[in-house]
């Protein structure tokens, strides 16, 4: 599979079966994961591997109870030491958001490859998820993905043109706005 057909093939998927996968192809996902780019090579990221039934209802419970969360046999906890990550981004700002969006994203189209199911969930409480993994203060928590085999295939939602996001040498004029 070519990069671009696993980013064809990635969609969010709300409806897991229970199946586990093997370890080799979780060992690949998190090798995909490893390997992102980061500000400075800092990579500042940290994965938390959720198994246990209890606590994955626990984490859809501080996810807006997003129930399908638990469903899959395993839920992906992206986290970032925001002190271990490059200060200037833009000169503006941390670059940890960046770079765990990477990681994960990285994670996610190698989960598509081998023919599993993830979902970028964003709709969390901070807060209560830290609760329930025992994660410390100084950490952050950007976004949650279940792993599984699919349930169900969603049908593909639409994206824009590339006429209407791309311009050349300078921003706009976009069509469609």
């Amino acid at each position: 599979m070519t990069i671009l057909e696993a980013i064809q093939k990635r969609c969010s998927v709300r409806k897991y079966r229970p199946d586990p996968f093997p370890e080799d192809v979780l060992g690949r996902v998190l090798q995909a994961a490893r390997l992102a780019p980061s500000g400075k090579n800092f990579q500042p990221w940290r994965f938390i591997l959720v198994r246990s039934a209890e606590t994955k209802e626990r984490l859809a419970r501080a996810a807006a109870h997003q129930t399908f969360i638990a469903e899959a046999p395993l839920v992906v906890v992206a986290c970032a030491d925001p002190e271990a990550s490059y200060a200037k981004m833009g000169r503006y700002m941390k670059s940890w958001p960046v770079d765990v969006a990477c990681a994960l994203e990285h994670l996610m189209l190698q989960a598509a490859a081998e023919g599993l199911g993830t979902c970028w969930i964003g709709a969390f409480e901070e807060r209560a998820v830290k609760d329930v993994l025992g994660v410390p203060e100084e950490i952050r928590v950007l976004a949650l993905t279940p792993l599984g085999y699919p349930a169900e295939v969603p049908s593909f939602r639409g994206r824009k043109k590339l006429e209407e996001i791309v311009s050349e040498e300078r921003y706009g004029p976009f069509q469609n706005q």
